[in-house]
This record gives C-alpha cells, sequence and structure tokens, in this order.
C-alpha cells in the first residue's frame, strides 16, 4: 500500500504538472514521500489563489497551516497528519515550509515588484525553498546540493512567470516582471493591458530570459556528481523546462497570446534521456 494517503496522490494527479510528472523516475517510497510534500504546496497555493475566499479567510487558512505544521489543530486538513509525519520521518525544520507559505501570502496583496531583488525573494520562498525541502526527501549526499536546489527554482520559477505574463496580468492585474526591467525597455502595464507585443516587450523578454538561463548555468554547475542519481526528479523538471524556455525564446515570446507547453510525447523522451544520463553519465 502507498505511504502518501489518497488526497495527496488525487491532488498530484489533478495538478497535471511537469513536476509531478518526473516523481515517476523515483523510487516508489521517495515517489510518494514527495507525493505528500507536493500535494501541500498544492494545497497552500490554491488557498492563497482561491478567488472564492476573501483574503482574510485566505490569510486565516494560512495562519491554520502554520500551526498544522507543528501539532494537530482543530478543523485541520486531512493531509496535516502526513505531512507531520513526513517532517518527522527526514527531520524537516519548518523554516523552509514556512518561507512556501510566506511566499504565497505575497501573492494575495496586488502583486507588482520594484526590482529584481524583491523578484528574487518571491522566486526563493515559491520555488527555492520547494527544492531544498525537496532534495531532503530524493536523498543527497552533498552539501553543495543545496547551491544547486537555490539556482533551479530561481530559473524554474522564472521561466514560469515569463511563459505566463498575459494570463497572471489577466489574473487580477499580477506583472511579476520587476517595475525596473519595465523602465529599463520602456515598456508599460498599459502596454501590457493592450497586449502590445513590441520591439520594447521582446526586449524585455530576451533580457529575463538570459536572467533564467544563468541560472539554469549556475544549477548545472553546481550539481555534485555524486547526487546525479539522487537529483534525477530535479534533472527532468530542468530539462523539461529549460526545453520550454528555448521553445518560448525560439518562437518569439508570444505569450501574451498563448501558453507555451511541451507534449506528452516530448516530456516521455526528456524523462527516459535524463534518467539515462543520470544513472549513466554523459
Amino acid at each position: 500500500m502507498s505511504a502518501a494517503p489518497p488526497d495527496a496522490h488525487a491532488i498530484t494527479r489533478a495538478s497535471k504538472s511537469n513536476l509531478a510528472l518526473a516523481f515517476i523516475a523515483l523510487p516508489r517510497v521517495r515517489r510518494d514521500d514527495i507525493t505528500v510534500f507536493y500535494a501541500w504546496c498544492r494545497v497552500i497555493d490554491d488557498i492563497a489563489d482561491d478567488p472564492g475566499q476573501p483574503v482574510a479567510a485566505r490569510r486565516a487558512g494560512l495562519d491554520l497551516w502554520k500551526q498544522a505544521l507543528e501539532h494537530p489543530v482543530a478543523d485541520e486538513s486531512a493531509l496535516a497528519a502526513p505531512v507531520r509525519a513526513l517532517r518527522a520521518k527526514y527531520r524537516l525544520g519548518t523554516e523552509h515550509f514556512r518561507e512556501i507559505i510566506a511566499g504565497v501570502e505575497m501573492d494575495l496583496a496586488a502583486v507588482s515588484y520594484a526590482t529584481w531583488d524583491d523578484l528574487r525573494l518571491y522566486c526563493y520562498r515559491v520555488a527555492s525553498a520547494v527544492g531544498l525541502v525537496s532534495i531532503e526527501i530524493f536523498g543527497y549526499h552533498d552539501p553543495g546540493c543545496k547551491t544547486y536546489a537555490v539556482e533551479l527554482g530561481l530559473a524554474l520559477q522564472l521561466t514560469n512567470i515569463l511563459r505566463d505574463v498575459g494570463q497572471d496580468f489577466a489574473n487580477g492585474g499580477r506583472i511579476y516582471l520587476p517595475a525596473e526591467d519595465l523602465a529599463r525597455f520602456g515598456y508599460t502595464a498599459t502596454d501590457l493591458a493592450a497586449g502590445r507585443r513590441s520591439d520594447a516587450f521582446l526586449a524585455l523578454m530576451r533580457f529575463e530570459t538570459e536572467r533564467a538561463l544563468s541560472f539554469y548555468r549556475s544549477a548545472a554547475a553546481a550539481l555534485p556528481p555524486a547526487d546525479r542519481r539522487s537529483m534525477v526528479a530535479a534533472e527532468i523538471m530542468r530539462a523539461i523546462y529549460g526545453r520550454l524556455l528555448g521553445r518560448m525564446q525560439r518562437d518569439g515570446f508570444h505569450v501574451l497570446t498563448r501558453r507555451y507547453s511541451l507534449s506528452r510525447l516530448e516530456k516521455i523522451a526528456l524523462i527516459l534521456t535524463t534518467t539515462l544520463r543520470c544513472r549513466f553519465g554523459g
């Protein structure tokens, strides 16, 4: 019987996420354990993004989870006990879990970021902190893997932001790209609202793409050879999202009118080739 509760598997399947797809390369026990953690991440994100609830109710839901990480509380989610058991099994502190909650709380306000440093904090919380918990579950050997997790998280989240520029603005006027970068290239919120794919927009997207690519390169350089096998799921994510970013770049960033994705066949091919590379080198 699976160690992950049925609710966790259901949440993971419903997400249709690239991250969930990458878990297939893991041994059964670690796959079940990461499924519990991923389901928790989805639940936290869904609480913060629930348009049917006022902001105060969403904050209350997140506050309840802050308590449930530590001990049983009234009206807690069915996922709470499995998450506490996961923490105990891997001796996980609450700091990264609380960082993730703090990250989704940043989405409760009108979203805009003045500088890259501001956006970097958000990316660290919602992606790098996820990676830092994940590598504990994957079972790393070299402490250098923590740098890998942080850099890869920044790369993946920036890729998400670039892919979803149009969709995020339609969802409450969210602009994740730093205001200083928009100003640098002469692109405005008014341009974004009008869906203008201008030269300024393309220059902005190329600039942010290079930033994301620099984090992909840093992550690749930071991955300790001893952890290539244990980080197979993370490396699958690097392959899938790196391919996705390259596709947007080659296609000229039509992100205001379409949502880029890879076909299931492409993903399967990347899973197979990445798994082989992690196991046998190359």
